[in-house]
């Protein structure tokens, strides 16, 4: 296993503190939101929905910008930034409207960076250490996720279960990972210029005319994608459409007789095995191909959330949690290694993963509002069995879909 570079470490760290803060909010937003604030789940579900889709587009606007601009820092910056505003403003809300505001601009924000900062990793990888760099880097963010949680928990128990505090002091780790982005170094890639001709608005035959300002956000053009990574985002898009928000997760737990802080201690078990599993999920994509790696982590999937809907004990809910983390190590980060290897021009790559997590966070949009619609009307197991279904779907898309790896490497 070859070492990953220290800029894959700083990006790593980065992520930490983001997360931290980020985790010390997320297990707390839905009794938050629900009962401090008195929203329905339904509205539970939209906020988390539309929040997901309202800056489903900027993720491939500002990848591909970044790829033009030739630039990532600046874009990785901006969006830890807007990050970290967002969760002062989740603080000072009386109303869930206002969460709903915070809620968005968080999303915006990861919209920012996300495909500038998959786009650094990439960079920073080779044909042989792919799975390991990104694996690596969502170690260290899962770790985050891991200590967020229990320094929420805490600070509850230190100022008796006042849930408005621990938001408030989530800013300190979120300004910390703002100032870590300063060690980050950008690429040296040239930016996009176009022909002479093509600046006039001239275009020859097999080529693309690009009229626009290097400067301006471009329209990224779908034809151009390699067919493999068509049917990966297919795949993806279907698999997000049943991947409703973790918060349906911590409310069923909570359901079947989790104290508060019981919920936050197996959602630490979650983060904890997705933390531990990510670097070797990572190792073991490079070894045997990410394809299989990642099928076996939707099969889990599949699974936990049949599970879900059947589960009635507490101790399911801990053995589910810690499944769970299994699942994710097994495919965000090798998803990201898989996409890298059909990108065969790495100037384009902060477009591409943009143009990935659009099409993954529309589904989310809609699985976030399908499930908690369904939990509302139906019932809850309703929303764990219609996510069942989609992973079901996009697995079997995955599986009969020839996804060839390039015959060729490109570095060595």
């Amino acid at each position: 296993m070859k070492k990953p570079p220290g800029s894959v470490w700083v990006l790593g760290v980065v992520s930490f503190f983001n997360d931290t803060a980020s985790e010390m909010l997320y297990p707390l937003l839905p009794i938050f939101i629900t009962q401090v604030l008195g929203a329905p789940v339904a509205v539970l579900g939209l906020i988390d929905g539309v929040a997901e889709g309202s800056a489903a587009l900027f993720k491939t606007v500002f990848g591909r910008w970044s790829d033009r601009l030739g630039k990532r820092k600046p874009f990785v910056l901006c969006g830890y930034l807007a990050s970290t505003v967002s969760k002062l403003v989740v603080a000072l809300s009386r109303t869930w409207g206002l969460v709903f505001v915070g809620r968005v601009l968080d999303k915006f924000g990861k919209g920012i960076r996300t495909g500038a900062r998959d786009a650094l990793l990439l960079d920073a990888s080779n044909a042989a250490n792919r799975g390991v760099v990104f694996g690596v880097q969502q170690s260290l963010d899962s770790a985050g996720a891991v200590a967020g949680p229990l320094i929420a928990l805490a600070l509850l128990r230190a100022f008796n279960n006042d849930i408005r505090t621990v938001l408030y002091i989530a800013l300190i780790p979120s300004v910390i990972g703002v100032l870590a982005v300063t060690f980050v170094h950008d690429i040296k890639h040239r930016p996009e210029m176009p022909a002479p001709d093509e600046r006039a608005g001239a275009t020859r035959e097999g080529t693309d005319s690009r009229t626009e300002n290097p400067s301006s956000p471009p329209r990224v053009r779908l034809g151009a994608l390699p067919r493999e990574l068509k049917i990966f985002m297919i795949v993806s898009g279907l698999f997000a459409l049943g991947n409703s928000s973790d918060s349906f997760l911590i409310l069923r737990s909570k359901s079947v007789g989790l104290s508060l802080s019981l919920v936050i201690l197996a959602y630490v078990v979650y983060n904890t095995v997705y933390s531990a599993a990510s670097t070797p999920a990572g190792a073991l994509a490079d070894k045997f191909g990410p394809r299989r790696v990642y099928a076996a982590g939707v099969v889990i999937y599949v699974v936990v959330y049949a599970g879900f809907a059947l589960n009635r004990s507490a101790i399911g809910v801990w053995i589910l949690f810690a499944i769970y983390g299994l699942y994710i190590a097994l495919t965000d980060s090798v998803s990201r290694a898989l996409v890298g290897s059909f990108i065969t021009d790495e100037k384009d790559a902060a477009g591409i993963y943009g143009l990935l997590q659009t099409v993954i966070s529309i589904g989310l949009v809609l699985a976030s509002v399908i499930g908690g619609i369904l939990w509302s009307v139906v019932g809850a197991w309703a929303t764990f069995a219609f996510a069942s279904g989609c992973a079901t779907t996009a697995l079997l898309v995955f599986l009969t879909a020839d996804l060839r790896q390039p015959p060729v490497p490109r570095r060595a």
